[in-house]
């Protein structure tokens, strides 16, 4: 009798173990997607201005409409994989398709801003320049999200893959989580400094 209390008692303890491990395992996932939440406002904030900005420019830059078109067509595409990513943000599998349509947005942005740069009376215009600023503090709003998204899902994955979480983390099927990377060529890139 009593052994079967004892063996009672341990099962008891390990069930209530286990349970206490998915909970937190679901507590991490849903951190992970409120911080993907956080960063998919700061996205559309910045989808919502790039129509603006090209609108604004087209009349300066009529010769460069490739670019402009460039910038449309990244923008659409790195909505529709945003979009995707907000529906179910641990798939690492829409996680690398956001990351990559980000990258070429990015890589739009970055020529179009160029160009920009050898147009004077665009550069003097005070919308370009509001809707210049504005997509700059939205930029830095990104980063920032970016950096609660992936430190969330350090933590999720962290915590999936330590033993004995990973055998709960395989029976409820948590699946690793994948960070949300930019590739920004000019990043990458050293500084060069000069003195001359």
């Amino acid at each position: 009798m009593i052994t079967t209390l004892i063996i009672l008692a341990v099962v008891i303890v390990l069930v209530l173990w286990g349970v206490s491990i998915y909970n937190k395992l679901i507590s991490l996932r849903n951190r992970l997607k409120n911080a993907f939440a956080q960063i998919d406002v700061q996205l559309q904030r910045r989808y919502d201005l790039i129509p603006n900005l090209v609108e604004t420019a087209k009349k300066y830059m009529q010769h460069e409409k490739e670019t402009l078109t460039a910038v449309i067509a990244a923008r659409n595409s790195a909505i529709t994989a945003k979009d995707q990513a907000a529906s179910n943000p641990d798939s690492s599998s829409a996680m690398r398709s956001l990351s990559s349509a980000e990258s070429v947005l990015g890589a739009a942005m970055g020529k179009f801003i160029a160009l920009s740069e050898s147009y004077p009376d665009l550069k003097a215009n005070t919308t370009m320049n509001q809707l210049m600023e504005e997509l700059s503090s939205t930029e830095n709003r990104v980063a920032f999200s970016r950096q609660a998204f992936n430190d969330a899902v350090t933590e999720y994955n962290i915590y999936r893959e330590q033993v004995p979480n990973n055998f709960i983390a395989g029976f409820g099927s948590f699946q690793p989580a994948e960070q949300l990377q930019i590739e920004s060529p000019e990043a990458r890139k050293a500084v060069k400094v000069s003195f001359n």
